[in-house]
């Protein structure tokens, strides 16, 4: 049947084999109501005078009227149709003899027991041996049904080809079985290529919590809320980390008795940029509160190089796992075009070694730290601006002998040295250390640093640590 709301006539749907079946009358009567019965469409027929004829099973379920109660009557009008109604249906059914074709038609018809049911109606005549019509036939069936169907049917194709998050359908066993185009696109792969594959093929992280999720709603069904997950995916250009916010329907077949699992539908949207924005802007909520916190607290310290250690403290939670203080021996770095000397420096302070703790002084005996040539910290005072330094990707022996040889935790294989100045002079800098595992540092890290180094070559110079002039 027709998609559309219409009133007219169509040939569209082929020839009208109706007119090829001869008059609606006795002869073979028995044979044509056992076959409208055995049909799943609701159908009527009418004779040239608008007398019901014949009633099948379809037209009894829809509307509850038995084919004893609704043969015979003329018409619908006084029990199938309101009686307002009734002149301009059988006007429209009646039509149908004159013209040819069928004609397709929406109305309300009654049921027995008085609700109302809208219907689409398709109408074609039934021609004698003379060629006048001799009556007609009529299919009709519940719009919604209909218009359910024909929305499922829409809505599917939308969502395997237009819709703009990513759509896959998922078999039994963890497959994808349909693919849409945008889900293709955020895996970096063709429609058809993921069909069938492990999902382990086209993700390198987040499979196992993915596969968790699809193998409870097969099990249990829906969860109350979409998930988000995140999964690395295996592109041309490398892998490239992603965040999806993943909704999941269990797919079961409508047709058995018994719900037969047949997948699930996992319907994803790319969050990855709203969410690392989201972690950037705690992120930075976070560490404005820890140096506010700091701050407080430095205040009450009488000892200003106590206070140094304390903006440290604060300083390091979530940020790094270890902290140095240098000063720079003599009380501060020449200035631009004076005459210059190799640069030493003196530890003022550090985090314990090998536990946790508070960062502790250190002594006064203010012999230079043994940096060799090239050393970030040597770099960070001549440059007076921060220096990244990592180890790199290498085996955890020589990661060690990286951090050792510059006079490190050995656990350590990133670092970030931020310079410390006090009134325009370089007095030192604090080295910040992070171990395996952690990310390196970047640029927003480095402006953190700075931030905490300010708050710290302050500290310094008020306790006299640094030379004054």
């Amino acid at each position: 049947m027709s998609a559309s709301r219409r009133s007219g006539t169509t040939d569209e749907l082929g020839p009208d084999e109706p007119e090829r079946a001869g008059p609606v009358g006795p002869d073979g009567s028995d044979l044509l109501a056992a076959l409208l019965d055995g049909m799943d469409a609701a159908l009527c027929a009418f004779d040239a005078d608008g007398v019901v004829t014949h009633w099948n099973r379809e037209a009894e379920r829809i509307l509850g009227w038995t084919a004893a109660e609704a043969v015979g009557r003329h018409g619908f009008a006084g029990w199938a149709v309101r009686e307002a109604d009734a002149e301009e249906v059988e006007g429209r059914l009646m039509a149908a003899m004159q013209a040819p074709g069928r004609q397709v038609h929406e109305f309300a018809l009654l049921t027995k027991d008085g609700g109302r049911v809208l219907v689409r109606t398709q109408s074609a005549a039934v021609r004698g041996p003379d060629g006048k019509p001799a009556g007609l036939y009529c299919a009709f069936s519940e719009v919604h049904a209909q218009i359910d169907l024909e929305r499922s049917i829409a809505l599917s194709e939308a969502l395997f080809e237009d819709a703009s998050w990513g759509v896959v359908l998922v078999d039994a066993d963890l497959r994808p079985a349909v693919v849409n185009a945008h889900a293709a696109r955020s895996l970096g792969i063709g429609r058809t290529s993921a069909l069938g594959r492990p999902l382990g093929e086209l993700l390198s992280q987040g499979v196992e919590e993915l596969e968790s999720a699809l193998t409870h709603v097969l099990a249990e069904g829906a969860p109350p809320a979409p998930a988000e997950i995140w999964v690395s995916v295996r592109t041309p250009d490398g892998e490239q980390r992603r965040c999806w916010r993943c909704g999941f329907v269990r797919l079961a077949s409508p047709l058995a008795e018994e719900p037969v699992p047949l997948g699930v539908g996992w319907l994803f949207q790319d969050v990855t940029e709203g969410k690392q924005a989201e972690q950037e802007a705690s992120l930075l909520r976070f560490r404005a509160n820890q140096l506010h916190r700091a701050a407080r607290a430095a205040g009450e310290c009488e000892d200003p190089r106590e206070a140094a250690t304390v903006h440290l403290d604060f300083a390091l939670a979530g940020f790094a796992d270890h902290a140095l203080i240098d000063r720079v021996a003599g009380g501060a770095a020449p200035a631009d075009g004076e005459a210059e000397g190799p640069v030493r420096l003196v530890r003022v302070a550090a985090t314990p070694s090998g536990a946790p703790g508070p960062s502790l002084l250190a002594g006064q005996a203010g012999l230079p730290v043994r940096y060799g040539q090239g050393h970030p910290a040597l770099q960070c005072v001549e440059r007076a601006g921060s220096v990244r330094a990592s180890v790199g990707a290498v085996a955890a022996e020589q990661a060690r002998e990286w951090a050792l040889a510059r006079q490190w935790p050995g656990d350590s294989v990133h670092a970030l040295c931020a310079v410390l100045r006090s009134r325009g002079r370089t007095l030192g800098v604090v080295t910040f250390l992070r171990g395996g595992g952690r990310s390196q540092f970047e640029r927003a890290d480095a402006v953190y640093a700075e931030d905490v180094a300010v708050r710290i070559a302050a500290a310094l110079d008020l306790a006299g640590v640094v030379g004054r002039e």
